[in-house]
């Protein structure tokens, strides 16, 4: 029977893949305070760099490492023994070993020789289980390779000592359908557990790591804000509310600050998220339609999928193009304002027609302003 375990693991990989996309590189101040507020908010497992760039990254692990967080710390290496040698000197107890797994992968990075991926994987593999560290073993490109290949790779590392396997849909190229299918197969041969780690360039990134999960897969790989290289990750935010809603699966993450967390992801990149950005974008509880502020004023729940309070926010109703007469009645009651029915048709009018030229929802004080400027008589 498949259905999404109650203990399912985010790692969550902002500090790592997250920092990938192109034109973001994190300070080694932005990169603590990011990790300790992911430790603060119940963040199960932090993949926090790749230590073997050294410099900048590997002192940004050290003083992460050195906060003694609640989080599990993983490091990201590639099937080189020097990589994790560098994991080790960073004081790490958890690192992830990737490896190609996609003929074009093969191809680019071995010469098409596949002994080298069992070769390779096998000496990181020992190397690191024989200095005690716990060891993830990644399939890159997994969604591009031979199901059977790819089998016998993590049933390889399985039988090696591995203690999780993540599947990887490396560039974006699956639907939930057959992430659904492929993982179910994992699932049925390993004795292990699999992390998801999908990408967002057919915008599928959060469906496919759920679609994973619910095929058995325990562990999944999310961003802040869906950060990632190209089109980005599954966003952390989407995951935890999509299990909590759709699964009734309390991860322990206290959601009530993801907003937070995510403007300070916003800061740290100088890459602000558009307004009806999932979960977290300032418009997923602002509404401007009349038919919807009029169902939200007399039952938030008509237009909302969950209350805004989860998230430490509020329903904001705003006037412009597309707004009717029950949230102009509202914006002027709370400010002691009752308008005659005609004077409010001609209000509501203006306000549209401003909203127009100004390709934009008016703000409060405008509102009042534009009233005050029609000479209307209110009557308080």
């Amino acid at each position: 029977m498949y259905g999404v375990s109650p203990t399912v693991r985010i790692n969550d990989t902002t500090l790592r893949d997250g920092e990938q996309s192109a034109g973001i590189a994190f300070g080694v101040a932005e990169k603590v305070a990011i990790a300790r507020f992911l430790d603060g908010i119940g963040i199960h497992e932090i993949e926090v760099g790749i230590p073997v760039m050294g410099r900048d990254e590997g002192l940004a692990i050290r003083e992460i490492v050195g906060l003694q967080l609640q989080t599990k710390l993983l490091g990201w290496n590639r099937a080189v023994i020097g990589d994790v040698q560098a994991s080790l000197a960073c004081g790490l107890a958890r690192v992830h070993i990737a490896i190609p797994v996609s003929e074009i992968q093969i191809e680019a990075k071995f010469g098409g020789d596949r002994h080298q991926v069992f070769t390779r994987l096998q000496q990181t593999l020992s190397f690191a289980l024989d200095r005690g560290l716990y060891v993830s073993v990644g399939g890159e490109d997994a969604s591009r390779a031979e199901p059977e290949f790819l089998l016998e790779v993590a049933e390889r590392a399985m039988d090696w000592g591995a203690q999780r396997f993540r599947f990887c849909d490396t560039v974006g190229i699956l639907d939930p359908f057959s992430t659904f299918e492929r993982v179910s197969f994992l699932v049925k041969h390993l004795n292990i557990p699999i992390e998801m780690h999908t990408h967002d360039d057919l915008g599928m990134a959060t469906a496919n790591a759920i679609a994973g999960l619910r095929a058995g897969a325990m562990s999944v790989n999310t961003t802040v804000n869906g950060l990632g290289e190209r089109a980005g990750n599954a966003a952390l935010e989407e995951v935890v509310m999509a299990l909590k809603h759709l699964y009734q699966i309390d991860t322990g993450i206290i959601t009530h600050h993801l907003p937070e967390l995510s403007h300070l992801v916003q800061k740290a990149t100088g890459k602000p998220i558009p307004p009806w950005k999932a979960i977290v974008g300032q418009n997923v509880f602002t509404h401007e339609a009349g038919v919807h502020a009029d169902g939200i004023l007399k039952n938030p729940a008509t237009y909302a999928p969950f209350s805004p309070e989860e998230l430490g926010m509020e329903h904001r109703l705003v006037l412009g193009k597309h707004s009717g007469t029950h949230g102009l009645k509202h914006l002027l009651n709370h400010h002691g304002i009752q308008l005659a029915r005609d004077a409010e048709r001609g209000l509501l009018e203006q306000i549209r027609d401003r909203a127009v030229s100004l390709h934009r929802g008016l703000t409060d004080g405008e509102v009042l302003e534009l009233a005050a400027q029609s000479g209307v008589h209110f009557n308080n």
